[in-house]
């Protein structure tokens, strides 16, 4: 039970880690998908090479930059803070391309009907694109969602006491690694499972909906 107890204190430090890094993630990849379409050059091409980065660059660079690479410019940030900005990064660097397809899969029939309706092209966004395409684009979202609740593991590198982060400290104690991982990925399962169940029904009844 006590191994039990550990793994689950880990496990919850994992979907804290989830629901922080799409907290970021999902209002940036959000920003950078609208910002992608910019009429300003500038702005446009920042925002294209800021996710190109986020996409490029592996998850564990990411984290290993925030926490051991700021410090050397006199910032310090917390195990947990460091891995919140890098997978939120990562996260929204890749969620601005699937939110993307959403928005472009708005037909234009509706955007040209409220731009003749008077609505400026804010407002067209904000009530007309952007409501539809999240709709669209939520059951890959959250298939992304699960991926980004495997890839908290990556955070046991810089001491974020997440479940994998546990389930070395419990087998480095035991020397008994495979009992402690399997215990650790049936903890995985328990969230990962239903939510792809979630996924795959809430695609069929948008289907049957279109």
């Amino acid at each position: 039970m006590g191994t039990w107890r550990q793994l689950l204190d880990g496990l919850t430090v994992s979907v804290e880690l989830t629901v922080t890094t799409l907290a970021v993630g999902i209002p940036l990849g959000l920003l950078l998908a609208v910002a992608v379409g910019s009429k300003s050059r500038p702005i446009r091409w920042f925002c294209i090479a800021f996710a190109e980065i986020g996409r490029g660059l592996p998850w564990l660079v990411l984290l290993q930059i925030f926490y051991f690479g700021l410090p050397e410019f006199h910032i310090t940030l917390g195990a947990m803070l460091a891995a919140t900005v890098g997978t939120g990064w990562g996260a929204g660097a890749f969620m601005s391309e699937i939110i993307r397809a959403g928005l472009d899969a708005v037909p234009e029939g509706q955007r040209e009907a409220a731009a003749a309706s008077g609505l400026a092209y804010r407002d067209i966004l904000r009530y007309v694109v952007i409501p539809q395409g999240i709709r669209i684009a939520l059951p890959p979202l959250i298939g992304f969602a699960i991926m980004v609740f495997q890839g908290t593991s990556l955070a046991f590198t810089i001491a974020v006491p997440e479940l994998l982060s546990h389930a070395y400290g419990i087998g480095a104690t035991t020397f008994r690694y495979l009992n402690v991982l399997i215990m650790a990925g049936i903890l995985y399962a328990v969230i990962i499972v239903p939510c792809a169940l979630m996924v795959g029904r809430y695609e069929r009844q948008l289907r049957n909906f279109v």
